[in-house]
């Protein structure tokens, strides 16, 4: 029998499955609809025929497409149609995971096989409950277990419905988390340069422009002095009597103890919000 006249019944088998249909499978049930062959098809001439079938659904003229889903070959309509097709199952589209369940069904589609002890670790909190619900959905199976962890325990990995119901054929084909966060990742800014992370500075051949002027400011962080470009000084916020004069034993006394006074009342604010 000609290739030609195997692809129609390809296309049944892909179309009355319930399942998505790996190419081996698909092999093993037409050889066994055509027992009486004496050449058995190969593993080759069924992706070959596929690989037909596949460009002949891709036209516009089709609403839907075979594609690589959940592991294996099924029909599916294309995204277009999305929104018509989703009103026939509204209610089931309504149902989601919650925020717990989606958190251990993330953790294990990246991190599997993983135990439940690893992924209450990442967590933080019991994940029981979450994980009895996704194994009743059907998104994912008990793997087996750990031999080299104590007590050896169940270890847990994703299903192929998940896979069939978010479209990809292996967790490989997750998307990667440095292309997720890409977008609204914010890189950090370096504080502490060592000095080989500082760029060499320019050097400075000429003197402050006619705009520019010199700033000099107290610890208070109080103009005191202001350079005009012709040489005049001008004090700012009472600057220049400060300058000039020096303080007595007893003005640094006071200070001192307004400095202190000061400390107090800090410590009392940060221990209010280590409180808080």
């Amino acid at each position: 029998m000609e290739i030609g006249n195997i692809i129609p019944h390809i296309e049944a088998l892909i179309f009355a499955s319930d399942k998505p249909l790996t190419s081996m499978e698909i092999t093993e049930l037409i050889n066994n609809a055509f027992g009486f062959m004496e050449e058995k098809l190969t593993l080759e001439q069924i992706q070959t025929s596929i690989d037909g079938i596949r460009e002949k659904y891709a036209s516009e003229f089709y609403p839907f497409e075979v594609r690589e889903s959940g592991g294996g070959w099924q029909f599916l309509t294309k995204k277009d149609f999305h929104k018509t097709v989703g009103q026939l199952n509204g209610e089931k589209f309504l149902k989601r995971l919650s925020t717990a369940a989606l958190e251990t069904l993330s953790i294990i589609a990246y991190k599997q096989p993983i135990t439940k002890g690893e992924i209450e670790a990442i967590r933080g909190v019991s994940s029981d409950y979450s994980i009895q619900k996704l194994l009743e959905k059907e998104l994912i199976i008990i793997s087996g277990r750990n031999e080299e962890m104590p007590g050896k325990p169940l270890v847990y990995a994703t299903s192929k419905t998940f896979m069939d119901y978010f479209g990809i054929n292996s967790p490989a084909d997750l998307p990667k988390l440095k292309e997720v966060f890409a977008e609204t990742l914010v890189e950090p800014t370096i504080i502490n340069h060592s000095p080989g992370e500082l760029e060499p500075a320019e050097e400075v051949t000429e003197g402050p422009t006619e705009d520019e002027a010199n700033f000099v400011v107290n610890g208070n962080g109080e103009l005191l002095v202001h350079e005009e470009p012709g040489g005049q000084v001008e004090g700012g916020s009472g600057g220049d009597e400060s300058a000039g004069e020096e303080k007595s034993p007893d003005e640094d006394t006071t200070d001192d103890n307004n400095k202190g006074d000061k400390e107090d009342e800090a410590g009392t604010d940060k221990e209010g919000d280590e409180n808080v």
